[in-house]
């Protein structure tokens, strides 16, 4: 039997990318899939392609910049499709935004950064919480980055927000530990994602290197990861086996960051 059977879970950021793959994912193991993003369009081509494999996942349309919006969220995933079992707060904005020095910040941007990185998953977490103590079980997992434990050139307001998350979900993860919810961060390194594109060519551009060749060099490993190279551990987190992790911050990075 599928191991995700009979949950439901809300991904945030699920249009494209690592959200994507986390969707998709979770909804083979048998989960039902609340789609969140911007995009309708992206959010489509997600349900119908999970449908196609037999999955079920409904989506949401939904601005998390907009704070009334990400409140009424929860509501309607539930109204939908259930209790909410498992949340995975992946929607975010990275550094490629607006790359430069803390001398040059732009304040509107730090402000939509904290909001959306660090804010949202708080709100959301805050939402979905209550329901999740009442049936003793529940799985919130955070894609944070390896930004979140080391500083980004020209990325304070990422890195900041990342660094947050992790203390975010630390936290979260004392104050429900005894109750079957576990709290778990996904720290990912430089993914082929769109967003991770534009800040790799501003990181070429800015050194004065050949793109094709820097990005061999991203990693130990070499290259970059892939959004399928994170959703493996995001199942295992949200299911029945991981019972005895919480709070915890795992990298995938192709060597990265050799750490905790």
């Amino acid at each position: 039997m599928a191991q995700l059977q009979n949950r439901v879970a809300l991904v945030t950021g699920a249009g494209r990318g690592i959200g994507r793959a986390i969707a998709e994912a979770l909804a083979t193991e048998g989960a039902a899939v609340a789609l969140a993003a911007r995009s309708a369009s992206e959010l489509g081509e997600v349900a119908a392609a999970i449908a196609s494999r037999g999955g079920r996942a409904h989506p949401f349309a939904v601005d998390l910049f907009e704070r009334a919006a990400t409140l009424e969220l929860p509501r309607k995933v539930r109204d939908a499709l259930g209790p909410i079992d498992i949340l995975v707060n992946n929607a975010g904005i990275g550094s490629s935004a607006s790359p430069g020095p803390v001398t040059e910040m732009n304040v509107e941007y730090w402000d939509k950064t904290l909001e959306l990185n660090l804010t949202v998953p708080m709100l959301l977490s805050k939402a979905v919480l209550p329901e999740m103590l009442r049936r003793r079980w529940g799985r919130i997992i955070m894609v944070a980055s390896i930004a979140g434990k080391v500083g980004t050139f020209h990325g304070a307001a990422y890195s900041a927000s990342k660094h947050g998350v992790l203390g975010l979900m630390r936290s979260l993860a004392l104050e429900v530990c005894k109750d079957g919810i576990t709290i778990n961060s996904i720290c990912p390194g430089p993914v082929k994602t769109v967003m991770n594109d534009r800040r790799i060519e501003y990181d070429a551009q800015r050194l004065g290197v050949d793109l094709a060749e820097y990005e061999k060099r991203l990693t130990p490993i070499g290259g970059r990861l892939v959004p399928e190279d994170i959703s493996p551990l995001a199942v295992y987190l949200a299911s029945d086996s991981a019972r005895m992790v919480t709070g915890q911050a795992f990298n995938v990075c192709g060597g990265c960051v050799m750490s905790s």
